[in-house]
């Protein structure tokens, strides 16, 4: 009985997100469904274990301390939340108070997205 060995690259695995966006149960499946032979013991693995595993075989290396290119409009943004929020508490009237707190939501928002968009 011989084996046959399969050439498998990572585009070949069609994924539609990427690794440390899936659950485990998908990369279980995954590991199971592409049988990858280099994994052994895959169920009782938790899902960050079988994410190194998956990176390790195609060769994958993380950056570590990777630094955001969107960190000083983040770090001003914080800064400019902090100040409206000291304002707020100063500010008398209601419609003041609700335009500062929709500005700062708003910048909450904004500040989540540019640190999603690695």
């Amino acid at each position: 009985m011989s084996q046959e060995v399969l050439e498998m690259t990572f585009e070949s695995l069609g994924l539609t997100k990427p690794l440390d966006k899936m659950t485990a149960k998908e990369l279980r499946a995954l590991v199971v469904a592409k049988k990858i032979p280099s994994i052994v013991g895959a169920s009782g693995m938790q899902k960050e274990e079988l994410v190194v595993a998956i990176k390790g075989v195609f060769g994958i290396v993380d950056e570590e301390g990777a630094v955001s290119p969107y960190k000083d409009q983040i770090v001003n943004m914080k800064r400019k939340i902090r100040e409206m929020r000291v304002e707020k508490t100063g500010v008398e009237g209601r419609q003041a108070r609700t335009q500062l707190r929709r500005k700062i939501n708003k910048l909450k928002k904004r500040t989540r997205r540019l640190a999603a968009a690695l």
